[in-house]
């Protein structure tokens, strides 16, 4: 049986975390919630949890979550249980789904990597060291830098991207934005977000 693929109750990134201890791997809270941990309080409602995942990683997580069965996005609405099969498709999200609760309560990101070099899933000329790109809560809960965040919410551009982009903008670096402007501008040519100041 197929679960209802609305039917999210979302973790916390700190409940995440703390199945996380002795993880000795890249992972990060990527998304809306990494704005928000960037900014140190929550600014808006969150209908996921998105993690990432160094991909060659990957498979020493589920085994942490005994109770989750994990499923592979196929296309618009449509899910497939976790196989080798579908892990190797083009898809690089798995879903988390929590049996008991009837719930999904994260999605799981399999970001593509050199060693401790994060590489842009879309255009893998981007390239930075994952310390450059993962910054830590006072409580230790790892999370995307947002200019990182912000190049992937470009593509799409809806209202929670535009609100984050706008509550994030203020509290980033000149270097932070400088990179953002130029990543966005070699993804998404033309893109509004390129003249920004």
């Amino acid at each position: 049986m197929h679960p209802d693929i609305d039917a999210w109750q979302p973790w916390s990134p700190a409940t995440f975390a703390a199945r996380m201890p002795g993880a000795d791997f890249p992972w990060f809270v990527a998304g809306g919630w990494a704005i928000d941990l960037f900014l140190g309080e929550q600014t808006r409602d969150h209908e996921d949890l998105e993690i990432a995942v160094a991909s060659s990683f990957f498979e020493t997580l589920p085994p942490r979550f005994p109770e989750l069965d994990f499923w592979v996005p196929q296309g618009e609405g449509v899910l497939a249980r976790m196989t080798t099969e579908t892990l190797a498709g083009d898809s690089h999200q798995t879903w988390a789904y929590e049996r008991a609760a009837r719930a999904w309560r994260f999605d799981v990101f399999r970001e593509p990597h050199d060693g401790d070099i994060w590489i842009c899933r879309r255009d893998e000329t981007i390239r930075r060291p994952y310390t450059d790109i993962v910054a830590f809560t006072a409580d230790g809960i790892p999370y995307l830098q947002p200019e990182v965040v912000l190049l992937f919410k470009a593509k799409a551009v809806r209202d929670k991207d535009t609100a984050d982009l706008a509550a994030a903008w203020p509290r980033m670096s000149e270097s932070q934005r400088d990179w953002l402007r130029e990543s966005v501008a070699r993804v998404h040519p033309g893109h509004d977000w390129i003249s920004l100041t």
